[in-house]
């Protein structure tokens, strides 16, 4: 019996592999263009490495006129959870991924290059299956559970340094061709191995796109290519999706590195040209080492010991591109952070370009990291946050924040109903034309707390929630609010007339009126003009620290100031 004829037995059904070829042609794209693939499994939520990892492939993509495909790997059909496709679907158009090609659905998709779904590519996978089988770098293997479990017993046993299914330990692999055929007319279970021409001390050369050129051991292991199932593994599917597809360059975290051998060998052995791998260290969090009962340990100093993991779905709820849709953090913030995370000029290329699109950055996969990823820093997530909405206008931000409460702050909501006012409001210290920009905002699940005052159902203070500094005396308080509406405040004046006046008070209370002459001669005056401004900027919002007050206070408006400021003085009693 002949190979041709084992592999006929196998898959009756499967085409030359040659129909593929022709009707997957080469793309008409211009030279260089990246073509490559987000490929998750429809098993859960995206995780932010993945988000990380489509803002990469997107930047390489608009750089060089290429293509980004949506493919779904769910040959896992275990893990497999229900509307899991267009979950990811929608987590990356909450982020403006958008992809040229591929699913647009749960049942629907674009391009000439499908199916996108695996799947839905079985009679694909059975062709080159089949190939493989008939050039003898394939064959059925009849391994039971048990018998594989018993090899991996004795391989530990003996402390060999590749534990798997290969070489003496490949007990199927040189099964005549006669007893494979007369088994699998029997009904016996059995899968398709690779057959690997790897050596236990061989190495391979190899260029990553982000590593550089690196040398690795040669793939000895004869890995399942088609399950029991009929379905593929990764590893093999990948390899013939990307060749269809044309991927040229496959980008992915340094968890896959180890598998760079594998995949090269089953490249040439389909005869395929190998796409350009891009490996690059994940995003990790630093996590506190405890002893058996959950207590830190700490070092000679004291301080806590730590150790770095990868972020993990179990463990961390920021794992989850979700979880920043509902902390309120913009997306246009999660990948100013990102792009940070994978290029680290990307700050300074931003500083001196502020306006810019994300992907005019001219981003550089041999700048990303190789070895240690950088740790997770929410933190500086929300430094970048605040920089971000800082160059929002106040229209943006209304409608950015409104839409958030909708669906997380009913109270926030409720404020926010009156539009005009809110935009009054949120454009307090905004705007083109203002230099010093605010930066208090880093994610909408603040913004409550930060404009609360602004708001009369909100705003009910306790007397002993009045912090006036340094001016504590109530009867001098109360002087300040008296003289402040009845002589000095003119909701007509511009802002250096409104601080002019201000002068004025401090002045008619004994109070100098400029700081720096406060400064020069400190025994002679009590205070200056920011004490005695302090003193109404708490009358009227309840805080020492607030944006630009004259703002604050023509947004206010006359009835309001006059209202917070004579209860202010009553709350003095």
């Amino acid at each position: 019996m002949e190979r041709q004829e084992l592999a006929d037995l196998i898959f009756p059904e499967a085409k030359d592999i040659s129909y593929y070829e022709e009707k997957y042609p080469e793309r008409d794209l211009p030279e260089g263009a990246v073509v490559t693939r987000f490929a998750p499994s429809p098993t859960g939520f995206v995780h932010i490495g993945a988000l990380e990892q489509c803002i990469v492939e997107t930047a390489l993509v608009k750089q060089t006129g290429g293509k980004l495909i949506l493919r779904i790997e769910d040959t896992d059909q275990k893990r497999k959870i229900e509307n899991g496709v267009q979950g990811i679907i929608d987590s990356m158009k909450d982020f403006d991924i958008v992809f040229d090609e591929g699913m647009v659905s749960e049942t629907e998709s674009v391009g000439d290059y499908g199916p996108y779904i695996q799947t839905q590519r079985r009679e694909i996978y059975e062709a080159y299956a089949k190939y493989l089988l008939v050039n003898d770098r394939a064959y059925p293997c009849f391994a039971t559970e048990e018998e594989l479990a018993e090899l991996r017993k004795k391989q530990e046993e003996k402390k060999l340094n590749n534990i798997g299914y290969y070489g003496e330990w490949a007990i199927y692999r040189d099964l005549p061709i006669e007893e494979a055929a007369e088994r699998i007319r029997r009904g016996d279970p059995y899968v398709i191995r690779f057959r690997a021409m790897g050596k236990e001390d061989g190495r391979i050369t190899h260029k990553d796109m982000v590593k550089g050129k690196v040398e690795m051991p040669q793939n000895i292991l004869d890995i399942v290519i088609i399950k029991g199932d009929g379905l593929p593994t990764y590893h093999f599917a990948h390899a013939v999706d990307d060749h269809l597809m044309h991927t040229t360059h496959v980008i992915r975290s340094n968890e896959w590195f180890p598998s760079v051998p594998l995949h090269l060998e089953l490249f040439r052995a389909l005869g395929f040209k190998a796409p350009k791998y891009c490996h690059y260290a994940p995003m990790l969090k630093s996590e506190a080492k405890v002893d058996k009962n959950g207590n830190p340990i700490l070092d000679e100093n004291g301080e806590a010991v730590t150790f770095k993991r990868k972020i993990s779905k179990r463990k961390d709820p920021e794992a989850a591109v979700s979880y920043y849709h509902q902390a309120g953090i913009p997306k246009e913030s999660v990948k100013e952070y990102l792009m940070t995370v994978a290029n680290s000029d990307f700050e300074m290329w931003r500083k001196n370009n502020g306006s810019a699109d994300l992907y005019e950055f001219p981003f550089a996969l041999k700048k990303m990291s190789t070895t240690e990823g950088a740790l997770f820093d929410m933190d500086k997530l929300i430094d970048v946050s605040k920089n971000v909405i800082a160059e929002f206008s106040a229209e943006k931000v209304y409608e950015d924040v409104y839409s958030w409460a909708e669906r997380y702050d009913s109270v926030l909501k409720s404020m926010l109903d009156d539009r005009e006012y809110s935009l009054k409001v949120l454009g307090i210290e905004r705007g083109a034309d203002i230099k010093k920009k605010r930066k208090d905002i880093g994610k909408w699940s603040d913004v409550r707390d930060y404009i609360s005052y602004m708001y009369d159902d909100q705003f009910d203070l306790k007397p002993d929630e009045y912090e006036y500094q340094l001016i504590s005396d109530p009867d001098l308080l109360r002087q300040i609010f008296s003289l402040y509406v009845e002589e000095f405040y003119n909701p007509e004046d511009d802002s250096q007339q409104w601080f002019d006046r201000m002068k004025d008070l401090a002045e008619r209370i004994g109070y100098a009126r400029e700081v720096k002459i406060w400064r020069k001669a400190k025994d002679e005056w009590p205070g200056h003009v920011g004490d005695v401004s302090t003193v109404i900027r708490v009358g009227l919002t309840g805080r020492r620290n607030t944006p630009d007050l004259y703002q604050i206070m023509q947004v206010m408006g006359p009835e309001r100031i006059r209202r917070r400021l004579q209860t202010a003085a009553e709350k003095l009693s």
